[in-house]
């Protein structure tokens, strides 16, 4: 089994309890709004860490791909911000990016877990300054022979 620690969303902030809520995974999958470089160094003392950008965050950034694809024991993981489809929904980001298991993005900042057909859509939430009465959040993406399950972790205020 592998865990891999989702998070989006940060807006130059990264909480403390991210720290605890991410222990221990094998990676983690930034979904974009990152906004500080000193966010992916601070995840990488948890994690390796993969990074997309989002549309608070320049396309330029060495650190920051378009997308990012993620293959672990049989699972097809893609990340992206989901800003690049308009308002990013299950459907909208199926079409775009078909022939994956996970799909991972953020932008919306509203925490969302939604199985179509035999994908997985997840939407960790927003991890950095709070927004929209949203509760700040991160998620756990754990793999075990080809199948997955996702848990959402509530971070404090």
């Amino acid at each position: 089994m592998i865990e891999i620690g989702l998070i989006a969303d940060t807006h130059g902030m990264l909480r403390p309890a991210v720290h605890e809520a991410l222990a221990g995974v094998a990676m983690i999958l930034h979904a974009g709004d990152v906004c500080s470089d000193t966010i992916l160094d601070e995840l990488a003392l948890i994690a390796p860490v993969q990074a997309v950008y989002g549309n608070c965050d320049a396309p330029w950034d060495p650190g920051l791909a378009a997308e990012r694809v993620v293959a672990v024991e049989g699972v097809r993981i893609h990340v992206s911000h989901g800003h690049e489809v308009g308002r990013p929904n299950a459907a909208r980001l199926i079409e775009r990016y078909p022939d994956f298991d996970v799909l991972v993005y953020g932008h919306t900042h509203v925490q969302k877990v939604e199985r179509v057909g035999s994908v997985l859509v997840v939407n960790p939430g927003a991890a950095g300054p709070r927004r929209f009465d949203l509760q700040p959040s991160v998620a756990r993406l754990k793999v075990e022979a080809a199948t997955v399950a996702i848990s959402l972790v509530m971070l404090p205020d």
